[in-house]
């Protein structure tokens, strides 16, 4: 009876390690392949075509004080900066004011508190989309740094034909933090599924600090009205049920990438993930099956391997296959985490990804039991 077990088992291992070859080669190695364009725009695409620049922003005077001003200076001839004072209690409103008065095309958006109706991100964007003079919308966060000047140049450069929605990339600032390597690996890992994806044609997701999209399809589609009552959300819900093969591009130039920093304590890391938990069941159903799949089987591979040495059934032949899928993961990463600004990952690559996979199960569990009412 054990040997059948043991058997069983090393089966399902096998099983798992399919699976997980599928996503590598189909999936994340289209990514391997894909070339950002090194020109400052896209074929017939003029670089002035007009782009609002929005920022929701609550109680963020220091990043406004450090970030502002070096996205009102970016290298484009036109575009403004909304930036939507959320009901901020610091003194963000008189810095705003100050950096208005040397930057003209800065435009500000202020909602006060109200005792009986609270107010989130998405009510705000949506004032600040509605503020926004200009067809083309680029998002991003108050604490986050474009990488260049000219961030905006090549984000309105994915404008090309029907696109109607770009996916940018924004990693973490790396540190000496102890959360700072898998933090950013977390971040990379998400980045690898949702451009892969975007490539394939199937865009699910996008990240609300460096996302694009067209004001004519915000409104099409309502705005966030379907999932409104969902905290989180603004940035991927919408594009999960915007994008389409036709009308999504993605831009992973070095120059595109926006950056800031990451949580240091587990408690800040925790409360900003529970932001965004529970929000994957939300996706389309095609969608959650890709995700959960990779999850389940990605978590059950290590610890069926695990297994597999402490049992003693198959070591050796799990050992090879453990060994086969790491080095197919680091003949098709391996550019990837160069083009991503994470080549100093490759190294603990079996290390993270095994935490990865943890993560991704766990925290999926406690989304579906947890509810957030506060956007921050």
């Amino acid at each position: 009876m054990e040997a059948y077990i043991h058997e069983a088992l090393f089966v399902l291992f096998q099983l798992c390690f399919i699976v997980q070859l599928y996503y590598l080669l189909s999936n994340h190695s289209r990514l391997t392949r894909y070339t950002p364009n090194e020109a400052p725009m896209a074929t017939g695409v003029p670089l002035s075509v007009p782009i609002s620049v929005i920022i929701s922003a609550r109680n963020e005077a220091r990043n406004l004080t450090e970030n502002l001003p070096y996205i009102l200076q970016q290298n484009y001839p036109d575009y403004e900066v909304v930036v939507i004072n959320d009901c901020s209690t610091d003194e963000s409103d008189m810095i705003l004011l100050e950096i208005k008065q040397e930057f003209p095309h800065l435009k500000v958006v202020t909602i006060t508190e109200h005792q009986r109706y609270k107010t989130g991100k998405k009510f705000a964007l949506t004032l600040g989309i509605k503020a926004a003079k200009n067809e083309h919308l680029l998002f991003t966060d108050a604490d986050c740094k474009p990488a260049t000047l000219n961030w905006i140049t090549r984000m309105a450069a994915g404008f090309t034909g029907n696109t109607q929605i770009v996916l940018g990339y924004s990693p973490y600032t790396r540190t000496g933090n102890f959360l700072n390597p898998f933090i950013r690996f977390e971040t990379l890992k998400t980045a690898i599924n949702y451009l892969s994806a975007a490539l394939n044609g199937d865009a699910y997701m996008g990240i609300g600090r460096n996302l694009a999209y067209t004001k004519s399809l915000f409104f099409g589609a309502k705005g966030f009205a379907s999932h409104m009552h969902v905290i989180s959300g603004d940035d991927d819900l919408f594009v999960n049920q915007n994008a389409t093969a036709d009308n999504t591009a993605i831009e992973i130039h070095p120059d595109t990438f926006t950056y800031t920093d990451a949580k240091t304590t587990l408690g800040g890391w925790f409360r900003q993930k529970k932001r965004h938990m529970g929000v994957g069941k939300l996706y389309k159903n095609n969608h959650r099956r890709m995700l959960s799949f990779d999850a389940v089987s990605g978590f059950l591979f290590y610890v069926l391997f695990i297994l597999c040495l402490v049992f003693k059934f198959e070591p050796i032949l799990a050992l090879g296959v453990f060994i086969f899928r790491w080095m197919l993961q680091l003949l098709v990463y391996r550019k990837i985490f160069k083009k991503l600004d994470s080549g100093d990952m490759l190294w603990a690559l079996p290390f993270f990804d095994m935490i990865y996979y943890i993560y991704l199960n766990v925290f999926g569990l406690i989304g579906t039991f947890i509810k957030t009412t506060r956007w921050k």
